[in-house]
């Protein structure tokens, strides 16, 4: 049975959320296989604790565990480091070098922004997840080793796939067991709990007392998006305990931590995968569309209301109470005036059943504004193409060749097309 509080306190980890154990119970329960593991999830949601216990937790525990962040690896150099080089494969080859899959060999190789790797790299990758076989780089000489491959990255790889940037065989070799880690906005239960304990922290390390938030400032803390999810809350904490002299803050002094970022305070996509692994932005942009439809609904379905009130009803409608809301809601800028008494008693305001009574059968009729009768424009091409040539053939006096010359098309053309469309003249 996994004791998902004993991990936690071991690697440090801070958070109830049941999303958090998931990933934690399904790390521990791979542990003991030679599965391939895929952690995901946004940058800073703390992704590089997970390789760390799968490998503690496995029987290669005695063996090496290897670290590589390969977007931090320049491309031209990057099949060197993995895979090692033999001497004067390329210039500053001065001596045979091991890469990080012999270094690891009997143990765990972590493989962060694995999204970020060269398609030739990839291709050679893959074949050592399924042989276990590579060659140095400037070698023919095949080489064995025996590790366990743990990858990360915070892309979205089958957007990747989509786009030519990564293969999908890859994707599906390094896929057997999908970790991923909620971002921090999806554990709002854990947000304090991570605050409080970097506050302690800082205290411990600076020697001064802890920073502590008052309600209204732990609501703003749990209502922020952290887009930069534990390490923008850790450097923000940081920030505060050196800054503020204040030990206890407000919402308005902690305001000056937190940077805007559109859709703050939207509320979040509990389970949405378009936060996930650095995704676009247009989650943001949906939340706002959303917000927008939403307004949209509630004033159509307000409106359909007053309007099938009116026709119950007729005159005997009430511009008071919800109605007079609902009014206001559509209508800012004269709201106010439809819903004054004084107004509608002084006369300035003329009720519609009152027009009709006060107006004689003349003034009816004089008010009466002519309309004008509004005629479908066709869009037929074919209706177009006959107006435009019989225009033409006019406008030359029937002279095919300037009307042809006019139409930019040549006068046999033209001769065609009066005789399918029977054009005379």
């Amino acid at each position: 049975m996994v004791n998902i509080q004993q991990i936690k306190q071991r690697y440090g980890i801070i958070g109830n959320s049941e999303a958090l154990n998931r990933a934690i119970d399904v790390a521990v329960q791979v542990a003991p296989t030679d599965l391939s593991v895929l952690i995901t999830g946004e940058s800073g949601t703390g992704k590089e604790v997970f390789p760390q216990i799968i490998h503690q937790h496995s029987i290669r525990k005695h063996g090496s565990y290897v670290a590589v962040n390969c977007g931090a690896i320049p491309e031209g150099t990057i099949d060197s480091e993995l895979f090692g080089h033999e001497k004067g494969a390329f210039t500053g080859a001065y001596s045979d070098r091991k890469g990080y899959f012999e270094e690891a060999n009997e143990g765990t190789i972590f493989l962060d922004e694995i999204g970020e790797l060269p398609l030739a790299t990839q291709v050679r990758l893959l074949r050592v997840l399924e042989t276990g076989e590579f060659m140095r780089v400037g070698s023919s000489r095949i080489l064995k080793t025996n590790v366990r491959v743990v990858a990360a990255t915070n892309v979205n790889l089958e957007k990747a796939i989509k786009e030519g940037k990564f293969r999908e065989d890859l994707f599906y070799r390094l896929n057997s067991v999908p970790i991923n880690i909620p971002p921090l906005r999806e554990r709002v239960e854990d947000i304090y709990l991570l605050f409080r304990k970097f506050a302690a922290d800082f205290a411990d390390r600076y020697r001064m007392p802890a920073v502590k938030l008052d309600q209204s400032a732990r609501e703003m803390l749990e209502r922020y998006r952290w887009p930069g999810n534990i390490r923008q809350l850790k450097n923000i904490t940081e920030q505060i305990s050196i800054i503020e002299k204040e030990r206890v803050l407000t919402a308005s002094d902690l305001q000056k931590y937190l940077p805007y970022h559109e859709g703050d305070n939207l509320p979040a996509l509990i389970g949405g995968r378009e936060h996930q692994f650095g995704g676009s932005d247009f989650s943001n942009e949906r939340e706002i569309l959303y917000k927008v439809l939403f307004d949209m609904k509630r004033d159509m379905n307000d409106l359909k209301k007053l309007v099938l009130e009116i026709l119950q009803h007729g005159n005997d409608v009430s511009l008071k109470g919800d109605n007079a809301e609902i009014i206001q809601n559509l209508y800012q800028d004269t709201a106010q005036d439809l819903t004054n008494p004084q107004l509608l008693k002084e006369g300035t305001i003329v009720p519609f059943s009152q027009r009709r009574q006060n107006n004689s059968p003349a003034e009816e009729h004089h008010n009466i504004e002519d309309t004008e009768e509004l005629v479908e424009e066709s869009l037929s091409l074919e209706e177009k193409e006959v107006e435009l040539i019989k225009k033409a053939l006019e406008k030359h006096s029937g002279k095919r060749k300037q009307a042809a010359k006019e139409l930019g098309i040549s006068e046999r053309t033209l001769y065609r097309k009066i005789k399918e469309h029977n054009i005379e003249g």
